[in-house]
Formats: structure tokens, C-alpha cells, sequence
């Protein structure tokens, strides 16, 4: 059976199948704990349970969603591979960039392909989260200085988390369709979902302001006009609740399949992470954050300050989180465990 259209038309939450106590307790730590937290969605079975707003935010407002850009720039490398853009995941990364001047010896960086990018195996010349961002931000050309840090200080296969590639598969995306991530979403993702067309911002600067902060609109670009691949988009807390419902419906939405249903799969079953790695998920997919244990499996999409989506299909829950930018923001996923998921019927 077909699924249907998300609705945000809030339903009493036991027809949802859920217990409100839980999460009218929830709605009263979120001003104390997580003062930065914007909107706060929680669907379960496609129909909305809850929806909050704090700090001024309402439905139609927009937020920077961070690092939950690349989860966004994962559906659209999947919808470009569906399409016969991008003809395999095994191409070489270096077969996009034939002007990029390669010495013949650095023959891991020949080797990495897209499925690496996509799954953050790559390895680059800096130390496990320390890449050099303010430097790469400076730079008129971000391509080649990603490209330069590729295939260094690693072997292929370690998990090296890097803004570099996703923005390199933002330009891959491209060069292989013609036009930007932006304009591809706003076609073949955002259309479909009913969200509003992302619109181009011919002024943006490249400050910290106009890349991550106020004066962001949009989708963030970068010198050369490629949208960020890591960070820059922005979105509403319905536009992520959207986003997250197609994945749990395994890629389908108001009846039409918009990424296959392989792509999700593939991109939401991930690889397991090495012991030594110090975060609160335990696999990595296709930009994608995912937890296993013998009870619970979720994927999420994350980024800094606490924006989220975080899928649990056994449950049929998504929850959709905007958050303002903010050093060391309590973890969302403790809402998830202490009163999302308890509240379940």
C-alpha cells in the first residue's frame, strides 16, 4: 500500500499512538536544556503528534541546518545515479576534475572514488576533526584545495569525517548534470515535497556571515558558484520533517518515488565505525549518522547546534529539529531517548 502525504495537521496523540504526557513534559525542558532548539516536529506514522516553536521561530521560518546539508546532497547523488547522471559509485573522483594536475606517485588520491566521499573513507592531510575550514573558506578555489588535501596522511577505508567531501561531491553533482545542487533539489527534491523553491542569493559574501551566519540565504555557494555540499542550506522544520518522512517511506511521497528505494537502503545501513571514534553513532552510511544496538536502530542527519532528523523506522517516527548556531548544544538525541521514545503506545 501506497503511503500517505505527510500531514501537519496535528492529530490527538493516541490516534497517533503516542502518550502526550511525555512530550508536554518535553516541551517544558526544551526552553531550560536546549534554549537554542527553533522547532521541534515529531511525526509517527506520517501524521503530526507534535509541533513547537520557541525563541521567536514559527513554521514558515527558515534556519541554517548545517551539516544536515550533506544528508540533503546524499538524496540528490542518489537521484542523479537513479537517473544516469552519475553512472556508478565507483568512478573516480578524479575523472570529474581531468584539469586537476595529479603527480604521478599520489596513487591513493587516484584510487578514491564517489562511494568514498559518500562514506567519509577518504583520507585527507589533517588530523581526525581539525580540517582546516577557515582556510578552505578564504580561498577562491575550493576544489583544488580539496583536492590537494586528498589521498594524504591516511589509507582508504578509515573514517575521516570532511566537510572537503562533500563539497566535492556537491561539484561533482554538477559536473555531471549541469547545473547546481540548488537547482537540481529545487527540480527533481524539493519540488516533489512540496517545498519551496530554494532561490539563488546573487549577493552573498564570504565572510563567516554571509557563508554560516545572518546574512545567509538560500543555499551558501562557493566562489566558483558550486553550492556548499557540508553546510549552507536553509530550510523550515516542516521541510525537514518532509525530508525525513520520504526516507522512512522508503524514498516515496504524495504517491511518487523520488530516490529509489535502494538509495535509502543503502544509504541508511552504513558501515560500522572503528571502537576508537567518539560519537554517539555507531555506523556511517551515505551521509548519514546512524545507531544500532540489539533494541533500537535510527538514522539521523546531524549538524552543529543541534539540528536533526532522526529516523526510527521500527516506531514509524521521524523527528525533525531546527536549532540557532551554538557551541556545545545539549545532545537532541537525549530528547529522543528520554521522552520521545518513551512516549510511544
Amino acid at each position: 500500500m501506497k503511503p500517505p502525504v505527510l500531514s501537519f495537521e496535528k492529530v490527538d496523540p493516541i490516534v497517533g499512538g503516542i502518550q502526550e504526557e511525555k512530550l508536554v513534559e518535553m516541551d517544558k525542558v526544551i526552553p531550560v536544556l536546549y534554549k537554542n532548539l527553533n522547532g521541534i516536529i515529531v511525526i509517527r506514522s506520517n501524521k503530526t503528534v507534535f509541533e513547537r516553536y520557541y525563541n521567536g521561530y514559527q513554521k514558515e521560518d527558515t534556519c541554517h541546518i548545517a551539516s544536515v546539508t550533506k544528508s540533503i546532497l546524499s538524496a540528490l547523488i542518489g537521484i542523479a545515479v537513479d537517473q544516469g547522471y552519475i553512472k556508478s559509485l565507483d568512478q573516480k573522483v578524479l575523472d570529474f576534475f581531468p584539469d586537476y594536475v595529479c603527480h604521478p606517485s599520489e596513487v591513493v588520491k587516484k584510487s578514491i572514488t564517489i562511494r568514498h566521499l559518500l562514506t567519509m573513507r577518504a583520507p585527507y592531510l589533517f588530523k581526525p576533526m581539525q580540517e582546516p575550514m577557515e582556510k578552505m573558506v578564504r580561498r577562491k578555489d575550493w576544489i583544488k584545495f580539496s583536492l590537494d588535501l586528498l589521498g594524504k596522511n591516511g589509507n582508504i577505508g578509515s573514517f575521516k569525517y570532511a566537510n572537503c567531501s562533500a563539497h566535492l561531491l556537491s561539484v561533482i553533482l554538477t559536473k555531471a548534470t549541469g547545473i547546481s545542487a540548488r537547482e537540481f533539489a529545487n527540480t527533481y527534491l524539493f519540488k516533489p515535497l512540496g517545498i519551496k523553491e530554494v532561490a539563488d542569493n546573487p549577493d552573498q559574501t564570504f565572510d563567516y556571515e554571509g557563508l554560516f551566519g545572518k546574512q545567509l540565504k538560500g543555499w551558501a555557494k562557493d566562489p566558483m558558484g558550486y553550492s556548499t555540499g557540508g553546510w549552507g542550506l536553509k530550510l523550515t522544520t516542516r521541510d525537514l520533517a518532509r525530508f525525513g518522512s520520504l526516507y522512512l517511506n522508503d524514498g516515496m511521497y504524495n504517491q511518487k518515488q523520488i530516490v529509489s528505494k535502494e538509495w535509502i537502503k543503502a544509504s541508511t545501513t552504513g558501515i560500522p565505525l572503528e571502537k576508537e571514534i567518539k560519537v554517539s553513532f555507531t555506523h556511517y552510511g551515505y551521509l548519514w549518522c546512524i545507531y544500532k544496538s540489539e533494541k533500537l536502530y535510527a538514522y539521523m542527519a546531524l549538524g552543529d547546534g543541534g539540528n536533526m532528523i532522526c529516523c526510527i523506522p521500527q516506531k514509524e517516527i521521524v523527528v525533525a529539529i531546527t536549532s540557532a548556531n551554538m557551541r556545545k548544544a545539549h545532545d537532541r538525541w537525549d530528547l529522543i531517548v528520554d521522552y520521545i521514545l518513551p512516549s510511544v503506545l
